[in-house]
């Protein structure tokens, strides 16, 4: 009587062994999704206009610095109206937008859907991978031209902490945007013109639904400077934006599950 034979298991491909580790492994798996972001976020075009517009800065606090009679007072409007209006949600906007929008764009994001994980955990790698990315490129030299214009460490320690929360609060905000809308990169750019730069400053309502009214603050806080929208508390002012990067996370989770993809 012959023996029968069992016949082997079929080899799993590679990505469906990667998804099989990752669904086991529900830290490992969050770890693998922000690597992959993160090698797909940081181009040399966008740094490049990051860079750009953080030697401005510099520039131009080092002016402030040499030539400025109230060393505060204008080192603080000029990081309030240049950093916070222009360089931290520009940057954000670049990086954030693209994390899941380019999947969309190039339909790779079928890939990360089919993946067995949490959509969680796919809209937090994408928002920390932005916000690492972005970070770094405003950080630096916003806090160097908040040094440079010589107005002392209250600007300094204002100016690395509004940067932090706004980075990740933007970036929260413009995850979300890059996965709902195409041509986020344009809808960004008037959100950040019209609503931050115009409609926030027309009513006190509309300033609280704006991120930069809580960096305002931030600076006002620190500093002692009156400035336009800068008329939060310092603790809501540094808990807000956090809570926007959070929620927005939480939204960009949501509309992962229902997406519609090719």
């Amino acid at each position: 009587m012959a023996a029968s034979t069992v016949p082997p298991p079929a080899p799993r491909s590679p990505s469906a062994a990667s998804a099989s580790d990752g669904s086991r492994s529900p830290r490992r798996a969050l770890v693998r999704l922000y690597g992959v972001f993160l090698r797909h976020q940081l181009t040399w075009g966008r740094a490049a206009v990051i860079v750009v517009l953080g030697l401005m800065a510099m520039l131009v606090g080092v002016a402030i610095g040499a030539g400025a009679d109230d060393e505060v007072t204008a080192g603080t409007e000029f990081v309030n109206n240049f950093a916070f209006t222009t360089v931290v949600p520009v940057c954000a906007l670049m990086f954030a937008s693209s994390a899941l929008g380019d999947t969309v764009d190039d339909r790779t994001l079928v890939y990360l859907w089919l993946t067995p994980v949490p959509r969680w955990k796919i809209a937090a790698a994408a928002t920390l991978a932005s916000t690492t990315v972005a970070l770094p490129l405003v950080f630096v030299p916003l806090v160097l031209a908040a040094a440079a214009t010589t107005a002392g460490g209250a600007l300094i320690g204002a100016t690395a902490v509004a940067t932090i929360v706004g980075t990740f609060g933007y970036a929260g905000v413009f995850v979300a945007l890059g996965l709902r809308l195409k041509r986020a990169l344009v809808w960004g750019i008037a959100y950040i013109l019209i609503w931050e730069g115009f409609v926030a400053s027309a009513s006190e309502t509309a300033a609280k639904l704006s991120l930069r009214a809580y960096t305002a603050s931030i600076l006002s806080q620190y500093t002692g400077v009156g400035l336009r929208l800068g008329t939060l508390t310092l603790a809501s002012s540094i808990a807000v934006p956090i809570v926007v990067g959070i929620g927005f996370t939480a939204l960009t989770a949501w509309l992962l599950t229902r997406v519609t993809v090719d």
